[in-house]
């Protein structure tokens, strides 16, 4: 019965170290559960954008719209803007007319023929041609500078008719919209 009872405890003491020498694996964590969905936010309804507008800032980056479009070009040796820009320069006129903290810079260019004080006086004239429709369409003369750059300043380098055609205009550039 000693032996019996040996073998027993010797058992019970194998069982014992065996269930000691387990490591134990903790059981993942239960995932957490989503957070509720979020109603889908009601849809902002936007006036929808009227090229023709040209009170609206936004038609100045609008492709579709005259505000777009702020390059006059002139004939050679001339200063006076040719009826197919008239209508950029009145949809800008009125842009200014109807947002009076808009500023905007008339910059007036010229191609390379001339000496450099007659392409200075030019690009001025131009500039002031352009500034000359504003003002007569309403836009106030406190929102508009007039700089000439002659021909210091071209967008083509070649001297062609081309060319030399491209870089006779005023620049309309908004320094506030």
């Amino acid at each position: 019965m000693k032996s019996a009872f040996r073998l027993i405890a010797l058992a019970m003491l194998v069982a014992l170290l065996a269930a000691c020498a387990r490591e134990t694996v903790p059981e993942p964590a239960p995932p957490e559960p989503a957070p509720p969905a979020r109603p889908a936010p009601a849809p902002v309804e936007t006036a929808a954008l009227d090229p023709r507008d040209f009170t609206d800032p936004r038609n100045l980056d609008n492709t579709d719209s005259v505000l777009y479009q702020r390059v006059i070009y002139f004939e050679f040796d001339r200063s006076t803007i040719q009826s197919q820009y008239e209508p950029i320069v009145r949809a800008h006129a009125e842009y200014l007319r109807a947002n009076p903290s808009a500023r905007v810079i008339l910059e007036g260019h010229t191609d390379e023929r001339g000496s450099r004080e007659y392409n200075l006086g030019l690009g001025e004239r131009r500039g002031n041609s352009v500034y000359e429709l504003m003002t007569a369409i309403g836009a106030s003369s406190r929102q508009i500078e007039v700089v000439s750059y002659g021909e210091e300043r071209p967008v083509c380098r070649q001297s062609n008719e081309d060319c030399w055609q491209r870089n006779r205009r005023t620049e309309i550039v908004y320094t506030a919209r």
